[in-house]
């Protein structure tokens, strides 16, 4: 072997006097901190590490300044500006209804009941009008598509915002039927669709705003039935209406609120579902879960809203205004704490992990081999 060959295989042992405790190995083919300590009191490699630390910290810092900036910008004229909203009758649409009223927006409110069309227009102004809106039934959805378009004539529609939803029934797979799904897909997808369908050429001649719903259970799922799946879904017309509207000017915005103390998660309606699907299994299946199961799912449920639901409602109504308002709104809204720090980080994990995690903090059934 020759002098060269030699020189190539060989390694330096260079002691950083910035870290005394730690040595680095280099090679002659990269760069090779071999002067003196005297010489140099940093080495190359803490020197990267240095002067790259700040820039880095720098771009962060400006991006989140800039989106501020960015995202404080409003649309003008909004007393111009019809904005459809589903599910008014109580908790999130509600409250936005209201609140894009007291802004000045002209507000079309949907509601199931005329008992929610009622208390809405008691508190609201003569900018408000409510119409009677089933999402699950096609020809309520086109009647009240019919309504909006005489109603805005050539200001056309802003923005839909697609807030009606179940929560129930929800458990395990084996424990529902198909109708069960049906009945949830039915109003929390299809209905979804269906509406945004119905005023959508509405919103492109306004280069306007759909605003979907969902949840961060649509990102991940951490219990069973339909309601996980019926959000993926909205997900996913979410993103296939920003891909396709983007070129007419329309912005398409998904919420996804983690737990919050609306209809959906009062303890009272979650554990008489919960308990009516018990109640209907056959034998064989009450024996793979065990008594134990039901009664834990059901201490477990009341424990979970309680610990997690937030009861401040206007964090998820301010997102969807700024989704509606916003000169520059985002593509994705993720709000709540538990959503935050808890389901989405979740959500990015390996599958296995995922899993093993969700499995220590559930029920586990009688029969189960893990």
């Amino acid at each position: 072997m020759n002098q060269v060959e030699k020189r190539k295989n060989q390694t330096f042992s260079v002691l950083c006097s910035c870290t005394p405790r730690r040595s680095h190995l280099v090679t002659p083919h990269g760069r090779v901190c071999a002067v003196s300590e005297e010489q140099y009191p940093l080495c190359f490699f803490c020197l990267c590490h240095r002067n790259m630390f700040l820039p880095i910290l720098g771009l962060v810092v400006f991006g989140f300044v800039y989106r501020w900036y960015k995202e404080r910008k409003r649309v003008h004229n909004k007393a111009d500006k019809y904005v459809y909203i589903t599910g008014c009758d109580t908790g999130f649409g509600n409250l936005l209804a209201k609140h894009l009223d007291q802004l000045g927006f002209c507000v079309i409110a949907g509601c199931y009941t005329e008992k929610g069309e009622d208390e809405l227009k008691k508190t609201s102004s003569d900018r408000l009008t409510t119409i009677h809106l089933d999402v699950t039934d096609s020809e309520s959805v086109s009647k009240a598509a019919a309504f909006i378009k005489t109603l805005v004539g050539e200001k056309y529609l802003w923005a839909v915002v697609n807030n009606a939803g179940v929560g129930v029934p929800s458990g395990p797979d084996d424990w529902l039927t198909i109708e069960d799904h049906k009945s949830m897909i039915g109003v929390n997808l299809l209905g979804v669709i269906d509406v945004t369908l119905s005023v959508l050429s509405l919103i492109k001649k306004a280069r306007g705003r759909v605003v979907n719903v969902a949840s961060v259970f649509g990102r991940i799922t951490t219990f069973g039935g339909p309601y996980c799946l019926s959000k993926y879904g909205v997900e996913a017309f979410s993103d296939s209406l920003r891909l396709t509207m983007g070129h007419f000017g329309v912005k398409v915005s998904c919420i996804e609120p983690g737990f919050f103390k609306t209809g959906l998660t009062d303890v009272a309606i979650l554990q008489n579902s919960l308990t009516k699907l018990w109640g209907r299994l056959p034998p064989d299946v009450k024996d793979d879960y065990g008594r134990n199961f039901i009664d834990n799912s059901l201490a477990l449920c009341e424990k979970r809203i309680n610990q997690l639901a937030d009861g401040n409602l206007m964090k998820v109504v301010n997102s969807m205004e700024h989704a509606v308002s916003a000169v520059y709104p985002r593509a994705r809204y993720t709000v709540g704490w538990d959503a935050k720090l808890i389901w989405l980080p979740l959500s990015y994990m390996p599958s296995c992990i995922c899993d093993r995690m969700l499995r220590i903090n559930s029920p586990k059934p009688a029969a189960s081999v893990l």
